[in-house]
């Protein structure tokens, strides 16, 4: 069965009925509404053209005053670069002269007849594009930004997939995946965590002298196998605190 806009998962539970890299030459006049960021905003005076961008893609949003209710052309007057916006208008042909071919929507426009701004940001401190000559430090201070280009999205998209495969192989291998965080918790009596002793035969709980190091941020056990496969960096030792409540501290280090 084909996906179509109700269907794609990126569309349902949003405010959204289309994202902006979905657009084709099938949809001219349609109504739709979307959501994204003001990449790029251009005033050709008396219309205003609007790249809005999102993760799946950009698409071109036209501004006419004749067309766009008031408060809509003022607000595509006033908005600035990654300003998130939400817009409803009708999907039409750019015209053969204006089709860009390197865009995937790049042959349809949306003339916007409602504007309404989500939020203000401010100035970014570099464009939000591909290709970029930005200082390293200067993109890891602003990773939250550095992470919407769209190279930078496409990474974080490859390594959320690969991960993904990796637990579904595990999964379908009847192994059970344990958070490190599941196996301890800590107590506001006391500043020694207590731990759960996971090992392949009973043993006492013993007193761990590094217990940071005994932490990872998951391990993998095998449910249907009397062995317990964890790595060596996991919690193979288990402690547990040697402070009786009433205690101030603890005296396991």
């Amino acid at each position: 069965m084909a996906e179509t806009p109700a269907t794609n998962p990126a569309n349902m539970h949003c405010m959204h009925t289309h994202t902006c890299g979905e657009l084709r030459a099938t949809n001219i006049g349609e109504e739709v509404t979307l959501t994204g960021w003001v990449s790029r905003r251009r005033d050709h005076g008396g219309l205003i053209f609007c790249d809005l961008r999102d993760r799946e893609g950009i698409t071109q949003i036209n501004f006419d005053p004749e067309h766009s209710d008031g408060d809509a052309f003022k607000i595509a007057e006033t908005m600035r670069p990654e300003w998130p916006i939400c817009v409803h208008g009708v999907v039409r042909y750019r015209g053969e002269d204006a089709v860009n071919p390197k865009l995937a929507t790049g042959e349809i426009e949306v003339l916007i007849d409602h504007a309404t701004v989500l939020n203000r940001s401010k100035t970014p401190p570099f464009q939000i594009e591909d290709g970029i000559e930005t200082a390293e430090d200067t993109r890891l201070r602003y990773r939250y930004l550095d992470l919407r280009r769209p190279e930078m999205a496409a990474r974080l998209r490859l390594r959320s997939d690969f991960t993904f495969a990796i637990r579904s192989a595990l999964h379908d291998r009847a192994f059970t995946e344990v958070e490190t965080p599941a196996l301890f918790k800590s107590t506001p009596e006391v500043r020694a965590t207590s731990w759960c002793r996971a090992a392949c035969s009973p043993a006492a709980s013993t007193p761990c002298r590094s217990p940071r190091s005994c932490s990872s941020s998951f391990s993998w056990s095998a449910a249907s196998s009397a062995t317990t496969r964890l790595p060596s960096a996991s919690v193979t030792r288990i402690f547990a605190p040697t402070a009786s409540p009433s205690s101030p501290r603890s005296t396991s280090r």
